[in-house]
């Protein structure tokens, strides 16, 4: 009885354990955490550009944003191709 409760709760553990790790995947390839991403490099350059006194820092702004996207792209791209050439 004790060896088939055991059983059950560490079988119970390793689903528990597969949804957290199905949650993480999905998060990692998210566009939501893209964008947060992106978002918050946006803001950060922004701000040091402003304390800086760049000229036009939002817009400057764009550039590490916009190039933290495109890696993301290239990235996946690149992964998918490593994995085909494996």
């Amino acid at each position: 009885m004790a060896t088939l409760k055991k059983l059950e709760g560490d079988i119970t553990a390793l689903k528990e354990r597969n949804r957290r790790v199905e949650s993480d995947k999905a998060w990692e390839v998210s566009w939501t955490r893209r964008l947060v991403i992106a978002a918050a490099t946006y803001v950060v350059a922004g701000i040091w550009l402003v304390v800086i006194h760049d000229m036009y820092p939002w817009l400057k702004a764009f550039v590490p944003a916009g190039g933290y996207l495109l890696s993301t792209l290239t990235i996946s791209a690149a992964k998918k191709r490593w994995i085909k050439n494996l």
